[in-house]
């Protein structure tokens, strides 16, 4: 609740206070004179002591020379020298002329990064005995890109997201077929970006209808591992179990595809393995 605050009311023009009722007060007998004190006129003032401000002045004069003086005894020193060093020379490569050995590999060879070769190289080798259903070797954009629902816009994103290559490779053993893919890009963002979108709708029904499994050593953000819940049934065809590893490492996501013809249980650890030596290769 507030409180209203009240003011003395104005008063008007000509009028006059209001009269007392107390009688008037006798007057008051004579008094004499009091001594007049200001007949000597004011007491003098007392001018303001200079002494600190004197002091103070001195104190910082004092300072600014002995900095001064400081500087200029140093300035008029020689350098103390610098210890010498334990290797005189270095020795640096001298520049060549390009020729025909020249490539981009000798002229960068302090940036130069495994990946920046033949990555099939990198990809791990098909068991002892295995059907080869595809040798390792690089696989062109738009066929990569004809593996996805909708190829022409997945064409036309592979594109803007900087994709570089990809190699592939397919073996099977045992009625189950593995695929192993390394989609390269040419930088980081467009790594991400993929290794985003692929792993972005795994946990929906129509795929893995499940939130996969993490890879030891590898960031949850980074891969996962995830074994279908459903089986892919058709008419036909003997039912089969899926599994699908999607991790990135830099600039290359790994993507590993290990089903069963069959429709036998898959294990994760079998998936997870696949996919770490793979990693290790990189």
């Amino acid at each position: 609740m507030e409180h209203e605050q009240t003011f003395p009311e104005q008063r008007k023009e000509g009028e006059t206070g209001p009269e007392s009722n107390t009688p008037d007060t006798p007057d008051t007998p004579d008094v004499p004179d009091a001594p007049d004190v200001t007949a000597a006129g004011p007491a003098p003032r007392r001018r303001p002591a200079r002494t600190t401000l004197l002091i103070a002045g001195a104190a910082a004069l004092g300072v600014l020379a002995g900095t001064v003086t400081g500087y200029a005894v140093q300035y008029h020193r020689e350098p103390t020298p610098l210890p010498p060093l334990a290797q005189q020379k270095l020795v640096t490569p001298k520049a060549l002329v390009p020729d025909d050995a020249t490539t981009n590999k000798t002229i960068n060879a302090n940036r130069w990064h495994k990946t920046d070769d033949d990555i099939s190289k990198l990809l791990i080798e098909a068991p002892g005995g295995a059907k080869i259903i595809e040798e390792p070797g690089y696989d062109t954009l738009d066929s990569f890109a004809s593996h996805f629902e909708r190829p022409g816009p997945a064409l036309s994103d592979l594109a803007s997201d900087s994709f570089r290559r990809v190699a592939t490779e397919m073996w099977e053993e045992d009625d189950r077929v593995t695929e192993v893919r390394l989609v390269q890009f040419n930088d980081f963002a467009g790594a991400n970006e993929f290794q985003r979108d692929q792993s972005g709708y795994m946990s929906e029904k129509k795929y893995a209808g499940n939130g996969g499994a993490a890879i030891p050593g590898v960031p949850a953000d980074l891969g996962r591992v995830w074994v279908f819940s459903e089986l892919r049934e058709k008419p036909g065809y003997y039912p089969m179990r899926q599994s699908r590893a999607i991790v990135r490492r830099g600039d290359i996501v790994v993507e590993v595809f290990y089903n069963d013809k069959r429709g036998r249980n898959i294990s994760e650890s079998d998936v997870i393995d696949l996919a770490k030596r793979q990693l290790e290769r990189l």
